[in-house]
């Protein structure tokens, strides 16, 4: 993925009170961050944040952490969520600039209720398959920090990508919960549906959204 360099985009993340500067201090205790014992969403390539700090306004009973490997990106959610008027700001979010690889070293066993995966790389080359955030090895990180009633939720416009995602499930331990081809054409499945940047980029362009929800 080549993305344009933005000056200055480490400093500012270092600088925020929203970002963790080092996740796996936190191993084991995410709770201490948000000085409570709600249940913890994880959305996994948080891009621009527009996705993760709507949910976060909407349900201030649950805590959200954003995970991105990219500065230049996530310091784009980082100055739209201190952008905001201090009091509408939500108490519930942070970020953390963070290669999922290591999920296993930031992330106790059955810390997370929730994963959410927008729109993430479809690394189309098959030699990089094992890169997509839902093939069967991540799908194992996955049942590790996810506690034993948690979901993945997955959203993408990438038919291939789709279609590689089913496979990887129907190949594990993991069942579906939905899964649909064209999300915004399901009544029930797209209520309370939160749109991301790339989301609403691609379903105003005509590109059908296809969305699963997962368990073990």
């Amino acid at each position: 993925m080549r993305l344009k360099h933005v000056k200055g985009a480490d400093e500012k993340i270092n600088a925020s009170s929203y970002c963790v500067r080092d996740a796996k201090e936190y191993k084991g205790r995410w709770k201490d961050l948000f000085s409570n014992n709600h249940p913890i969403y994880l959305e996994i390539g948080t891009g621009k944040g527009q996705f993760l700090t709507t949910l976060a306004k909407n349900h201030p009973q649950i805590n959200y952490l954003g995970i991105e490997m990219y500065s230049s990106v996530l310091v784009r959610a980082v100055e739209k969520l201190e952008a905001m008027p201090e009091e509408e700001r939500p108490k519930n979010i942070f970020f953390i600039r963070f290669d999922a690889t290591d999920l296993l070293e930031a992330f106790a066993e059955g810390e997370i209720a929730r994963i959410y995966l927008n729109f993430s790389d479809p690394w189309p080359k098959d030699r990089h398959a094992k890169r997509r955030l839902t093939s069967r090895r991540f799908l194992d990180r996955y049942d590790v920090v996810l506690a034993k009633d948690g979901v993945v939720e997955f959203k993408t416009d990438n038919q291939d990508l789709f279609t590689f995602s089913l496979e990887e499930v129907e190949e594990s331990k993991w069942e579906f919960l939905a899964k649909t081809r064209d999300l915004h054409h399901e009544e029930e499945l797209c209520k309370g549906n939160v749109m991301t940047e790339y989301e609403e980029k691609f379903s105003s362009m005509g590109n059908p959204i296809c969305k699963m929800i997962i368990r073990r």
